[in-house]
């Protein structure tokens, strides 16, 4: 079924994956703002979705994915983030560049070819964001708290959606706050303060703000 799905209905699948981390109910409002469409077009695409039985959708209340649309939406993320990894590994694209770029074919790729992209780049682990690709067998891609959730003496590795703000990026940057790079929290200050950080050896600080649009795996 995955295979016969439009660009628009993978997209709105992944949308409401990720808008119902805990197996809620998404408003068809929000998955259009995150879609950039419009509300008329991303209900006709929930029709069809709902037609095909992976999702369920009550008319004014809200839209959630069946089993079947659960595991389409987590393969249409596998898809993505194996993409951009061959676009950043393979093509030498920067990782903020390959989430844009990535949606512009990845609908297009038969099965094979992205079974076969995935042998060719060594059976990644994770995106160029940071973010795991989950495997063909997972049904709930593992949550990701925010670098603000962390606590003093918390080490994690980054992670950086492709969504966010260049500007963002770039300060980022500056702190040394990549995909990939691993942090520990040295100090968290009360009344949403600034966390001090410890980062390839130096203490760099960083506002709530953006510490909650940074996310991150912990390590035991």
């Amino acid at each position: 079924m995955a295979e016969s799905l439009t660009k628009t209905e993978r997209e709105a699948l992944k949308a409401i994956y990720r808008l119902t981390p805990d197996d809620g109910e998404a408003h068809t409002g929000a998955v259009a703002d995150r879609l950039g469409l419009s509300p008329a077009t991303v209900t006709a695409t929930v029709k069809r979705l709902a037609d095909r039985g992976l999702v369920d959708h009550t008319p004014y209340r809200g839209i959630a994915l069946t089993g079947i649309g659960r595991r389409c939406a987590i393969g249409a993320i596998r898809r993505h983030r194996i993409v951009e990894r061959f676009l950043a590994d393979m093509l030498g694209y920067a990782w903020n560049e390959a989430d844009r770029l990535a949606t512009t074919f990845e609908h297009e790729l038969p099965q094979e070819v992205e079974d076969r992209i995935f042998l060719a780049l060594d059976r990644p682990d994770s995106c160029p964001h940071g973010f795991p690709i989950p495997s063909k067998a997972t049904v709930v891609i593992p949550h990701m708290p925010p670098l603000y959730a962390l606590e003093p003496g918390e080490i994690a590795v980054v992670a950086v959606p492709g969504s966010t703000d260049p500007e963002i990026i770039e300060f980022l940057d500056t702190l040394g706050l990549r995909p990939g790079v691993t942090v520990e929290v040295k100090e968290k200050h009360p009344f949403d303060g600034p966390l001090v950080l410890r980062v390839a050896g130096m203490e760099r600080t960083l506002g709530s703000t953006v510490a909650n649009q940074v996310y991150v795996r912990k390590i035991a």
